[in-house]
């Protein structure tokens, strides 16, 4: 009876530290991602008019968007997914983007992250307008 015990007891702590270390790999995957996360700025003038969806995934954190160009301006941005933890003020990245038109734009405080990632989807849809 202790024998069997222990052996449960043993495999409860090998899917426990496994369990343990998948999760700190996709952490620090994560992290890498956001990390090295480059976005460059698509010249809105040169874009074709139409509607473009752009999506951007880095584990923890996705963004899918749809943007709106009409006579080299970004007209709209809809936001049609965001998984973000506690990064939902980072939407409000998406209307400075159409006001300022460039993606040169700050990071929301406490939400750099989901607007890496905000932004990334954003260019990402832009890039297939570029003529």
């Amino acid at each position: 009876m202790k024998k069997k015990l222990l052996i449960v007891v043993g495999l409860i702590l090998l899917v426990g530290i496994g369990s343990g270390l998948t999760y700190l790999y996709q952490v620090r995957s994560y992290q890498n991602k956001i990390k090295n996360l480059t976005i460059s700025d698509v010249p809105f003038s040169r874009l074709a008019d139409g509607t473009y969806v752009g999506e951007y995934d880095v584990r923890f954190i996705d963004a899918k968007v749809q943007v709106s160009v009409q006579n080299g301006k970004v007209t709209k941005i809809d936001l049609l997914k965001h998984k973000n933890g506690h990064g939902a003020p980072a939407e409000a990245i998406l209307k400075e983007i159409v006001a300022k038109q460039t993606l040169e734009v700050d990071a929301v405080s406490g939400a750099s992250n989901s607007s890496k990632v905000l932004k990334k989807a954003v260019e990402i849809a832009l890039v297939q307008g570029e003529k």
